[in-house]
């Protein structure tokens, strides 16, 4: 006898759920750990809920001779140029559930499971817009170099070593390195394989720091790109996700309905900061 098909509940392209398939038991969803809600800056000022929101970075100080200022009247002035950045992508997510499937399945909270869902893939998206704009607004970083340790020493170093208005070298403990999770993996492989040290656990999916770098493997990396390595706060993200409801009934139906609706914008702060590696 064929299964009975769940009305709405839809398992890959148009096919129906077989309603007994999983026994009462729902399978969840599955991501990778997303990054951009804890690299991005927090230091902005007014509220994301009015559309946008201003970003400040100093200028470094210029010392001059003594008598200078006595001589002029006055001192020089501190440059605070203010970066606005608005939340300029409004995007929704809206299912909805037969309660015939809900009933069925015997799983009572099956749309607050979605919820869960919905949340992840928020976040997945707020990850992929931060790092294609580390990509579209950072530079592009080029080495004569081929052996990964060398390459990636020298993708450190081109940060380290930047001097503008603003920067006068960077440490490293304040520089972040996210790698696609080839580049990555030829990272571990390196240190597994030709660094005798105890603290480098070939167990660990991690290797945490790598010449006193952060070091993170992300799936939302743009495609071709290997690697990316900024400061800690170079870009901003603000965004406000309204209120999540509760499953509302739909009218004149017996089906029941999830949503959520949220405003993001994203933006480099400091583009002299930020360099994207993809191998020739």
């Amino acid at each position: 006898m064929a299964r009975t098909k769940a009305i709405s509940l839809i398992q890959t392209g148009s096919t129906k759920v077989d309603l007994a398939e999983l026994s009462g038991l729902v399978i969840g969803n599955i991501q990778k750990d997303t990054l951009a809600s804890g690299l991005k800056s927090q230091s902005y000022t007014g509220n994301p809920a009015s559309g946008s929101v201003e970003y400040k970075r100093f200028k470094n100080s210029v010392s001059q001779d003594y008598g200078t200022a006595r001589a002029a009247g006055k001192g020089s002035a501190i440059t605070v140029p203010p970066t606005t950045v608005n939340l300029n992508t409004h995007k929704e997510i809206v299912e909805e559930a037969a309660k015939f499937d809900l009933d069925t399945f015997g799983v009572g909270n099956i749309m607050a499971r979605r919820a869960d869902n919905h949340v992840d893939t928020v976040a997945a998206e707020f990850d992929t817009a931060f790092f294609q704009c580390a990509v579209n607004e950072g530079t592009a970083f080029e080495t004569v170099e081929t052996d990964v340790e060398a390459i990636v020493e020298a993708f450190i170093q081109t940060l380290e070593t930047v001097k503008n208005d603003y920067v006068r070298g960077v440490p490293r403990n304040i520089m972040r390195l996210v790698c696609d999770p080839s580049f990555y993996g030829k990272i571990r492989n390196y240190l597994d394989k030709n660094v005798q040290n105890a603290n480098v656990d070939s167990a660990a999916e991690d290797f945490a720091t790598f010449h006193g770098v952060r070091c993170y493997s992300s799936v939302f990396v743009p495609p071709g790109t290997n690697a990316i390595i900024m400061i800690d706060g170079a870009i901003a993200q603000p965004a406000v996700i309204y209120p999540y409801k509760e499953p509302e009934k739909i009218p004149l139906s017996n089906d029941y309905g999830v949503s959520m609706f949220y405003d993001y914008g994203t933006k480099a702060l400091t583009p002299d900061l930020i360099f994207h590696y993809a191998k020739a």
